[in-house]
């Protein structure tokens, strides 16, 4: 598969799970937790979480998901756990927006706009690393 066809099928890995992930938090957790910013940062994190998890665990089984080179590296995905903290804050901002703030709705673009992030991330880290 041509590099670039291997970047976009790890960003979609990353935006899909990390979206699911987000979307199950807030139908799960939405009843429970009171405070939407508390949702909105758990839905995130586990978004981002999932993300690196899957991702991580599909390169391992060479299945076309990512460089050949490494999975993602831990200084990388600890960016993405802090940037995760923005892109929560913001899609409780865009649900708030959308007026649309039902718990689900706050995980999902919560989830989607951290795995945005993390997106951008990687392939920041592996444009700089390949570049060299």
């Amino acid at each position: 598969m041509p590099k670039g066809g291997v970047t976009t099928v790890s960003l979609l890995v990353v935006l899909l799970v990390g979206t699911g992930i987000g979307a199950l938090v807030g139908l799960f957790l939405g009843g429970s937790v009171s405070h939407g910013v508390v949702l909105a940062l758990i839905a995130g994190l586990a978004g981002t979480i999932g993300a690196v998890i899957v991702r991580n665990a599909l390169v391992h089984q060479k299945i076309g998901v990512g460089p050949d080179d490494t999975a993602i590296p831990t200084t990388v995905a600890t960016y993405a756990l802090i940037a995760s903290i923005a892109g929560s804050l913001a899609g409780l901002e865009v649900a708030n927006l959308l007026h649309e703030a039902f718990p689900v709705w706050i995980g999902t673009l919560a989830g989607l706009m951290s795995s945005i992030l993390m997106g951008l991330l990687m392939a920041t880290y592996h444009a700089q690393s390949h570049s060299g």
